[in-house]
């Protein structure tokens, strides 16, 4: 999974990511509390993490310790 969601993200749900996203993998609905990167669908391109006004996204392999568990939740927001 390139790029992961974050805690942040929650409850604020800021679409500047998804606007950005050239290839419409960012997703949510009306009952998650965040969005979510589909990492099959992800091409690595990094336009979504600078758009985040609070900082919530991460490439994987640099989520904060506090956030380890978000790479999971994100995993599992698609294997529903």
């Amino acid at each position: 999974m390139p790029y992961i969601i974050a805690q942040p993200c929650i409850g604020v749900k800021d679409a500047s990511c998804v606007e950005v996203c050239p290839v419409d993998c960012i997703y949510s609905d009306d009952v998650a509390e965040q969005y979510y990167i589909h990492p099959d669908e992800c091409i690595d391109c990094g336009a979504c993490e600078p758009e985040c006004p609070v900082s919530a996204i991460y490439p994987e392999d640099s989520v904060p310790e506090q956030w380890q568990e978000y790479i999971q939740i994100n995993v599992d927001y698609f294997n529903k």
